[in-house]
């Protein structure tokens, strides 16, 4: 089989897992990277082209489509995997279509709800019933798609990936006994937070601006992590705050396997989703109002370190066993590329 996926290479791209591990599992897998070259653009330093974007006037997405074109005779591909899409237009879609290479999506956000500049716009409106398959995160998301478009969807959460030497250098850290969350602010999660530190619970925060957001004795911001040190972090803390985002408030999110994975102790919103994957009260803590929330970070952070490490224990079991790794993820994502 011969797969191109069309997305990211950046650090922060989910599909550097797949490309890794279909890769692995025998799959000739090639990237064009749409929505990096889109980004080295557009952030490059020269306000010139944001202007230039901005008013309607930039050729930077007829130039990446005419490369895709350009990728796609040269690879010949027989599956085309577009994560999210914001770049590749609809008659780029078409004209793959003709070419009788089938289509599947991939959308890390949602495509019916955009929060922002960057989770969407017209090519991800006007692509959804060119698809041959979309993968989906969301059970909610998965629904519409069947009952609005008709679409051939499969139900595909986000995951973790580490190695076993980069959990065994992470469960050397030192605990702090305290609640942390690590993700970029917005409004509602500042007051969240703000409401959740005058109850008395010390909170570290870790992303970009944080300062901008919160004012509170008990909350500490920090600067972004990324890499190892990230990992260090949803270890370290005693607690690990999950907030959902507008978009996916009945779902879950990176970090719904992304803690349990690394033998860290979440707590976070009562969800269907989050039900689903892991057992309430042993592998995750769920709450369903900012006094629940306060009432289990307490709870939490009164255990014993023994006590503390039966539950990491059965957080990093539940993300083995319960097959919730990138590497799992693969394998059914390649079962399903085999049936189109």
């Amino acid at each position: 089989m011969k797969l191109l996926i069309v997305g990211s290479d950046k650090i922060f791209s989910i599909e550097n897992f797949y490309f890794k591990y279909l890769n692995e599992l025998g799959v000739d897998t090639k990237r064009f990277t749409a929505q990096a070259a889109f980004y080295d653009y557009y952030y490059n330093g020269n306000i010139t082209n944001k202007v230039l974007f901005k008013l309607g006037l930039s050729n930077i997405h007829k130039k990446i489509n005419i490369q895709f074109k350009q990728i796609v005779n040269e690879f010949k591909p027989e599956i085309i995997w577009v994560f999210k899409g914001m770049e590749i237009t609809p008659t780029s879609l078409k004209w793959v279509k003709q070419q009788g290479i089938k289509l599947v999506n991939y959308n890390p956000d949602n495509p019916f709800v955009f929060t922002g500049k960057g989770s969407g716009n017209a090519n991800i409106t006007n692509s959804i019933d060119l698809y041959d398959y979309h993968f989906t995160y969301n059970l909610e998301i998965q629904k519409e798609l069947k009952e609005k478009h008709k679409a051939q969807t499969g139900f595909l959460p986000f995951a973790y990936d580490m190695s076993q030497e980069l959990f065994d250098e992470c469960a050397k850290e030192t605990e702090i006994i305290k609640a942390c969350f690590l993700g970029n602010p917005d409004k509602i999660r500042a007051a969240f937070l703000q409401q959740l530190a005058s109850t008395g619970i010390l909170i570290d925060v870790f992303g970009n601006d944080w300062d901008k957001f919160v004012s509170h004795k008990n909350i500490i911001p920090h600067e972004p992590i990324y890499g190892d040190k990230q990992w260090k972090t949803l270890r370290k803390y005693r607690v690990q705050i999950n907030l959902m985002r507008i978009h996916n408030e009945n779902s879950h999110n990176m970090r719904t396997f992304e803690v349990p994975g690394i033998g860290g102790i979440q707590v976070a919103p009562f969800t269907n989703e989050h039900q689903l994957f892991f057992e309430e009260g042993k592998e995750i803590f769920l709450y369903k109002n900012l006094d629940e929330c306060a009432f289990k970070i307490n709870y939490l952070l009164s255990l014993t370190p023994i006590q503390a490490n039966e539950l990491r224990v059965f957080a990093r079991d539940a993300a083995i066993n319960k097959k919730h790794s990138y590497k799992d993820r693969a394998v059914q994502v390649l079962e399903t590329l085999k049936v189109l």
